[in-house]
């Protein structure tokens, strides 16, 4: 956190973010956790995390987790879930989320879909403020994570968030291998 200029309390930002993480800050599930949720003001142009390590320093990839939507079909139905996992690892899509999912085939949902479900800018993706009924599966080693940084909703800027307090969320179940190193 020592790394960026300007870090506050997120529920205190909720004029910078987009209006289902500012919903679901003033909302949310877990006691008091909402206050330990910080909002770091960062540009536009540093929102993707190579990109954001690249500037800030490489030892963010540790503590960074990206968000990514997923659509999963059976049945002839289509349903979106969301996906969490540290930003050095990638979610293995066709065997964990597939299997936990029930699913005959997953794959990342595109872009104009997650943005327009989520209600969230490209590059700021978050776990924070989605649709309460999808399932959110976050890789357990996010949760073991003291502190995440993770999208904010939009480009501009990132949450800083205890990584347990993401398994307070909606829709959340936490899991052993939900991602693997990438390659």
């Amino acid at each position: 956190m020592d790394a960026f200029d300007d870090v506050r309390p997120a529920p205190e930002r909720t004029e910078l973010l987009v209006p289902p993480v500012a919903d679901a800050l003033r909302a949310w599930p877990g006691s008091g956790t909402a206050d330990q949720v910080l909002h770091v003001d960062t540009a536009p142009e540093v929102a993707d995390t190579a990109v954001l390590v690249e500037n800030y320093g490489p030892w963010l990839l540790e503590q960074s987790a990206n968000c990514v939507i997923v659509a999963a079909k059976r049945n002839g139905i289509t349903s979106l879930a969301a996906c969490v996992a540290l930003g050095h690892t990638r979610v293995d899509v066709n065997g964990a989320v597939r299997r936990h999912l029930g699913a005959r085939k997953v794959s990342f949902a595109p872009m104009d879909t997650a943005l327009e479900a989520t209600g969230m800018e490209y590059g700021g993706i978050t776990p924070i403020g989605l649709p309460a009924d999808w399932p959110l599966l976050i890789d357990a080693a996010v949760v073991a994570t003291p502190y995440v940084l993770i999208g904010s909703g939009s480009r501009r800027g990132k949450l800083i968030a205890p990584g347990q307090a993401l398994a307070e969320l909606p829709g959340a179940t936490v899991l052993e291998g939900l991602a693997t190193a990438a390659g």
